[in-house]
């Protein structure tokens, strides 16, 4: 129920996440497991397309391929509606874990890979040049939530975490990150990229 027309929800990357959060409960012999969950989140031009009908919160939205066929408060609305949807997933997310984590330690980080220009000084979309790219389009949003037993087990200080998101990050933390909380011990790590590594 969750692809139609050649176009799949978010949501579907949630089926079996259960089942697997089982096993990894019941099986401490799996060891660690990295899932990366790639949505289509709120990319244009077809907003309209990225939220079931139970999201349509503002409206009017657009609901047309081609942007130059709706106003700017519509494709807003469709954007905002999509948005939305993105926020219910990543809840969706965060309570199967939170659900599991008496059995398993997990976190989940979430970060975009470009914001999207709605109108704003007559741009859309996003791709141009990063010299040139308004904070729109290069300024975005990352989440990083942990179960209660996963900063015991890694030696995390929770309240200096939360401080730290305080603090600019950048795409480039991402990679170090994921390493510093998996303890894969590689050349390639870099202490000073791990948004973690001064909270241990």
């Amino acid at each position: 129920g969750l692809c139609a027309e050649g176009h799949c929800l978010d949501e579907g990357l949630l089926a079996g996440l259960d089942a697997r959060l089982a096993v990894a409960a019941g099986a401490p012999h799996a060891g660690t497991q990295l899932l990366v969950l790639h949505t289509l989140g709120n990319h244009g031009p077809s907003y309209f397309r990225r939220y079931p009908e139970a999201f349509k919160r503002f409206q009017p939205a657009c609901e047309n391929d081609d942007l130059r066929q709706c106003s700017q408060k519509e494709i807003v609305n469709a954007y905002d509606n999509a948005l939305l949807y993105t926020d219910h997933v990543l809840a969706s997310a965060v309570a199967r874990l939170q659900a599991a984590a008496d059995r398993v330690d997990t976190s989940l980080i979430y970060v975009s890979d470009h914001g999207e220009s709605l109108g704003e000084n007559n741009l859309y979309l996003h791709g141009l040049p990063y010299a040139i790219a308004p904070a729109v389009q290069t300024r975005v949003p990352m989440v990083m939530w942990l179960s209660p037993g996963l900063p015991r087990a890694v030696g995390l200080d929770v309240a200096c975490l939360q401080r730290r998101a305080g603090q600019p990050a950048a795409h480039d933390h991402l990679f170090h990150t994921v390493l510093g909380l998996l303890g894969v011990h590689t050349a390639l790590y870099e202490p000073a990229w791990d948004l973690t590594s001064g909270c241990r």
